[in-house]
């Protein structure tokens, strides 16, 4: 009897959804529209799963990951891990192509405009 209520309790805490869901806090949600209009902006080329993009197509791209990801979100940090800097289909690293040629990963890139823009929130 003891083992069937076990297996039952197991049951029923296996039928409740295990990652909980969140949403940033405007502050998080304010940076993230940060980093996504300064995306917009750079007039940097993007290369996603080998094809370049211009800035305002990335842009794009990165709002619509935003806006159906936002409620697995807390944090900008998770935005840029997690949804702005690799493809979700093909797992490949996203990077931008700066106008002498070479590219830098955009998760190092975004990381370093993050900070910029709470290190200016802070004076």
């Amino acid at each position: 009897m003891i083992k069937a209520m076990t297996l039952l309790f197991a049951c029923a805490l296996l039928s409740f959804p295990v990652a909980a869901f969140a949403t940033p806090s405007a502050d998080e949600a304010a940076a993230i529209d940060h980093l996504i209009s300064f995306v917009r902006e750079s007039k940097l080329q993007f290369i996603r799963n080998g094809e370049a993009h211009d800035s305002a197509d990335a842009a794009d791209h990165l709002s619509l990951k935003y806006k159906n990801t936002q409620k697995r979100l807390s944090t900008a940090e998770e935005f840029i891990d997690n949804v702005a800097s690799k493809s979700s289909m093909s797992g490949k690293p996203y990077f931008i192509r700066k106008p002498d040629g070479t590219e830098i990963p955009v998760s190092d890139w975004l990381h370093a405009e993050l900070k910029s823009y709470r290190d200016g929130l802070k004076k």
